[in-house]
């Protein structure tokens, strides 16, 4: 029983493979492991897991914004330096903060069912009932994404837009604490898992603003030599959230975006037809790029002939069609290469170097 997994002996003698469970320390981070964890315990009542917490470059790097820092794995290369020195045997991501592209040797085992995706509206205390058409002109709004910023100033041009950074609870606590910020945007979901949906003034709709590629999908990260490991997690895919997440992914990638530029989208699953919305922004919403596609899925029992093959944008899913993976995964990078041939690359660089240069 050498080798790189830990093992714990029982009091009857039984010997018992601990999986370690990589995270992040913050709050929502805990929060969200915690609740993969229970789903696994549910699933396997014998297994033993043990949960690891480190912090990452986007955790200790709290006063750039996001965009600026260029770093394409802020949230998770930490997490992943742990995985590939097996000091632990799968990470809990947001599966919004994993790049397109994985190292290789590490593949997303297991993306679960999928959260409100949506932008939500957290207001001041003192604005309490306001919706964001109802704020006094020139109120500063807060938010740390390019994406967001970019569609809201088209959508409200009488609002101006801030950087602010930090976990949820720092977030919030810039919000209540001082008068700088009349509202901040947050995701919906991660208000949800912190228990703090009371303070949901409004959830954006996509009219308003389309959400970033996989909020609100939780994902697990695994070694893909891990077979054991790939399997056990794989339970917890949730196919309809694997297939929207993968168009999304295959969209984001082929237009080579990531968090330093204003990419959107809003996927559907409805009659075993996958709809996709892409668009991209310049930096202040005026200039956009966005058109919606959608492909048929048919869910057969087309089984992947090598393990390549299985692998969609860094995701593995043995036990879902491989012909409803591929036209998931055709229906992103068509739609990409539709924009690109509107002139979204221009957009896209322009907002690149603009961002770089503030």
């Amino acid at each position: 029983m050498e080798g790189p997994f830990k093992y714990i002996r029982e009091g009857n003698g039984k010997v018992t493979r601990v999986i370690r469970m990589g995270t992040r320390k913050s709050q929502l981070a805990r929060i969200q492991t915690d609740s993969v964890a229970e789903k696994l315990k549910e699933l396997y009542p014998d297994l033993q897991l043990e949960i690891v917490a480190m912090s990452t470059i986007g955790d200790k790097i709290l006063d750039t914004a996001l965009s600026k820092i260029g770093e394409k794995s802020l949230f998770t290369k930490e997490l992943e330096n742990a995985l590939e020195r097996n000091e632990v045997d799968l990470v809990v991501h947001s599966l919004k903060d994993l790049p397109t592209s994985l190292p290789p040797g590490f593949t997303i085992g297991a993306v679960l069912q999928r959260e409100n995706p949506h932008d939500a509206v957290v207001l001041h205390p003192k604005n309490a009932g306001l919706t964001l058409d109802g704020l006094p002109e020139k109120s500063v709004i807060g938010t740390s994404s390019l994406r967001r910023a970019a569609q809201l100033k088209k959508r409200f041009p009488q609002l101006e837009f801030e950087n602010i950074r930090g976990n949820l609870n720092t977030r919030l606590r810039k919000l209540d604490e001082k008068d700088d910020y009349a509202a901040i945007i947050l995701a919906a979901a991660g208000l949800k898992r912190m228990g703090w949906e009371t303070r949901i003034s409004q959830v954006l709709g996509p009219e308003d603003c389309m959400y970033a590629v996989g909020q609100g999908a939780l994902a697990i990260e695994v070694r893909a030599r891990d077979r054991d490991i790939l399997e056990m997690v794989s339970i917890l895919h949730h196919p309809d959230t694997v297939l929207r997440c993968i168009a999304e992914r295959a969209f984001l990638k082929q237009l080579e975006g990531g968090c330093s530029v204003p990419v959107a989208v809003y996927t559907e699953m409805k009659n075993s037809v996958l709809y996709l919305t892409g668009a991209v922004y310049s930096l202040d919403g005026s200039d956009c790029l966005k058109e919606t596609m959608q492909t048929n899925i048919e869910l057969d029992n087309k089984v992947p002939e090598s393990a390549e093959e299985n692998v969609h944008v860094g995701i593995t899913a043995n036990n879902i069609s491989q012909t409803a993976l591929d036209a998931a995964e055709r229906l992103g990078v068509v739609l990409a290469k539709i924009l690109l041939s509107k002139g979204a690359k221009d957009i896209l660089t322009t907002a690149r170097q603009l961002n770089d240069a503030r």
